[in-house]
């Protein structure tokens, strides 16, 4: 089979290109003059990434039908969605979420 050592560099270098991958380019963009407007562009990306995966997870995939409703993720959607209109904190977003979800696992499934 493979070596430890064969496994250990390989999962070191995944981590090293995992990390390259995000932290260069906010070096290269900290030591830019980037416009206004491109500032204000690039200020959606995170709230646009966390809408897409939210999205996604409202839906179940069935292979030769239609996407069904993922009903658990939905209701935990809910109070996490006030809580996003209420405190705009991503960290007070993410805690309500994984206490929403866990609440309905734990009282209704």
């Amino acid at each position: 089979m493979y070596s430890t050592s064969y496994l250990f560099f390989t999962i070191l270098g995944c981590g090293l290109a995992t990390w390259l991958s995000r932290v260069l380019p906010f070096l290269f963009i900290k030591r830019m003059n980037i416009s206004q407007p491109v500032a204000e562009f690039l200020s959606f990306v995170p709230i646009v990434i966390m809408s897409a995966l939210w999205f996604n997870s409202l839906f179940i995939q069935n292979l030769g039908h239609l996407p069904s409703i993922d009903w658990e993720n939905l209701l935990a959607s809910l109070p996490t969605v006030v809580s996003a209109i209420i405190s705009k904190n991503l960290l007070v977003i993410v805690i309500v979420g994984m206490i929403s979800l866990a609440a309905l696992r734990f009282f209704i499934l």
